[in-house]
Order: C-alpha cells, then sequence, then structure tokens
C-alpha cells in the first residue's frame, strides 16, 4: 500500500513538473553585436534579466548573439518573409524604412537630434510610441517595444582636418544606405561603399581617405591606429528599437505582455545610463592614446550643407519631422 501510494505521489509530481515546463514561455532574442562591451549587447542583457525577474521565470529568453542567427538584415528578411526562429530582435531604428515606414527614415536624417537629451525626449514621448506603432499600421507582422541608443555618429580621418571645408574632396565610407550616401556628397566628399569588415584595411591603404562611426565603435575596432583624427560632428544619431513577432506577441497572455514591455522599457533606461558613461569614458580613452578630437561648435554650415538631403528624404512626414524637432 505504500509502494502505491508512493508511486502515486510521484506521479503528481511529475505531472506538475511538466505543467510547470508546458507553461513556460521562451522567447528567442537575435543580436548582431557580441553580449560582452557592447550597448546593445547590455540592452539585450538587461532585457533578458528584467523579464526573468517580473515574470519569475516562466517566460525566459534565449539571446542569440555575435549575428549567430544572421545579419540584421537577413533576420529582418526572415522576419517579414518564411519566418525564423526569431521572436525579438535589435534592430538600427530606421531599417525598417525598406519595408515601408516612412516615420521611421526620419531618425536617420542629418542633424535631426540636437542632442542626447533631445533624443530621450523623444524616445520617451507619446510621438515615440506612434513611430514605434508604425509597422502594425501598415500590416506588417511585428511591433516595436522601445528605442535605444548607441551615441552620435562622427567623422574620423587618416590625416590632419580642421573644420567642414576639409572634406572636400575627399572619399569616405559609408553604407549604401541614400541617406548617408547623400550626407556625405552634400558635404562636398566623394561617398564610398565599402564593406565594414574591410574598413580598417581600406583606411590603412587609402582606398578611403575617412568614415564615420559612433564613438564606442570607432575605439572598439582600432580605427584610431589608422585614423587618429575624430570630429566630433554628430551627424546621425545611433538609435535602436527592440521589435517583437506578432507571433510571438499574440503567444502571450495579457499579463505577459506586460511584463514584456515593462521589461523592454527597464531595458531602454539601462541602455540610455550605459550609452552616456560609455562615450565619456571612451573619449578620455582615446586622448590619452594620442587621437586628436576635434569639436564642432557651429553646426549650422554642416544643417546648410544637408538640407536638400532632409527634403528628399522626409517622405511626406513633415507633421512629424517638425514634431521631433520641437522635442528639443
Amino acid at each position: 500500500m505504500k509502494k502505491v501510494i508512493g508511486l502515486f505521489l510521484v506521479l503528481i509530481m511529475l505531472a506538475g513538473c511538466t505543467a510547470s515546463l508546458a507553461d513556460t514561455v521562451t522567447l528567442t532574442y537575435a543580436e548582431v553585436n557580441p553580449l560582452e562591451g557592447t550597448i546593445v549587447g547590455e540592452m539585450a542583457l538587461a532585457f533578458k534579466t528584467k523579464l526573468e525577474e517580473l515574470s519569475g521565470g516562466t517566460v525566459l529568453v534565449d539571446i542569440q548573439a555575435s549575428g549567430v542567427l544572421g545579419s540584421e538584415d537577413q533576420i529582418l528578411d526572415n522576419l517579414l518573409g518564411y519566418g525564423t526562429v526569431t521572436d525579438v530582435c535589435r534592430i538600427s531604428a530606421f531599417a525598417l524604412s525598406q519595408y515601408g515606414c516612412t516615420k521611421a527614415t526620419l531618425l536617420s536624417l542629418p542633424y535631426v537630434f540636437e542632442s542626447r537629451d533631445h533624443f530621450w525626449n523623444f524616445a520617451t514621448s507619446d510621438l515615440a510610441k506612434e513611430f514605434l506603432n508604425e509597422p502594425q499600421t501598415i500590416g506588417l507582422p511585428l511591433r516595436g517595444l522601445c528605442y535605444g541608443e548607441e551615441g552620435f555618429r562622427h567623422f574620423f580621418f587618416k590625416n590632419s582636418v580642421t573644420d567642414i571645408n576639409s572634406l572636400k574632396g575627399l572619399k569616405i565610407r559609408v553604407s549604401s544606405d541614400p541617406v548617408m550616401t547623400g550626407l556625405v556628397s552634400g558635404l562636398g566628399a566623394s561617398a564610398t561603399t565599402v564593406p565594414f569588415t574591410e574598413l580598417y584595411s581600406a583606411l590603412q591603404t587609402g582606398v578611403v581617405d575617412a568614415a564615420e562611426q559612433p564613438t564606442a565603435n570607432y575605439k572598439s575596432n582600432a580605427f584610431q591606429e589608422v585614423a587618429p583624427y575624430f570630429m566630433m560632428d554628430g551627424h546621425t544619431l545611433g538609435a535602436v528599437q527592440l521589435i517583437i513577432t506578432d507571433t510571438a506577441w499574440n503567444k502571450l497572455s495579457a499579463e505577459q505582455q506586460a511584463w514584456v514591455q515593462e521589461a523592454a522599457d527597464y531595458a531602454s533606461q539601462i541602455c540610455r545610463q550605459v550609452s552616456e558613461a560609455k562615450e565619456a569614458e571612451t573619449l578620455e580613452a582615446l586622448k590619452a592614446e594620442g587621437v586628436t578630437i576635434i569639436e564642432v561648435t557651429d553646426k549650422t554650415p554642416w544643417i546648410e550643407a544637408v538640407k536638400d538631403v532632409v527634403a528628399g528624404n522626409i517622405n511626406g512626414e513633415d507633421a512629424a519631422y517638425q514634431k521631433l524637432l520641437e522635442l528639443k
């Protein structure tokens, strides 16, 4: 009799464990950068930690970092095409512009944000919620959760420069994005497309004279070794966002959805803290290494030089663009 009762209790315990496992949801999170030593890596870890804490371990986050699930473009193509294992991913805030999100394009326009505070005024506003929800309004099977940033992007050069006039005639590496190529052309330089993985050697051998990146990326890729002149014009902010697929969102209960959003908001706050601290720390380290930092105190001529690029890429979102400017 005791054996029967014992077996019965074991079966009850096993049934409880099975039910517990069945109730656990795992979200796969794609990140193209490494977790260690990157701002977006810390953002991913903050999201995971907070969501698992809020849910008591019933909603887990499996972070697949360092591009193991593909490049950003590949992940997005899969999400919007034939499907993928990805549930949540971190993308450039304007990446969805190539899929019809016209508001997203505004975030990549040159000099749209005057300062980091200007960006965060936007990121925590009702306007940001409107931008994050844009995929839903045009029928894309995903939704935005929050914004973050990797700091402002700046130009860096092989040889000494002083001001905007120093850019004329230089070959500057950019991605194939039309806003970036237009920006460089507007400044009087020659936009040159080079794969990011080949940028160090392209600078070293003179294939290009300059390039642009956020401060942390400039240092982490050791570009100061071959291009030690860093001009802080802050032409674009490296804005990012977290997105979740409709498939993943719809399999969550209302309570779980609330946890996901709270964890995303928390990750956004962590990103803000980490990014600002990282940029200040990196600048001091670069100065100590002998990098020449060129401050741009008056951006008026820069803004004037690229006004046609801005006008040509607002894409009918004039009202939203104006609201962005007013949040400074």
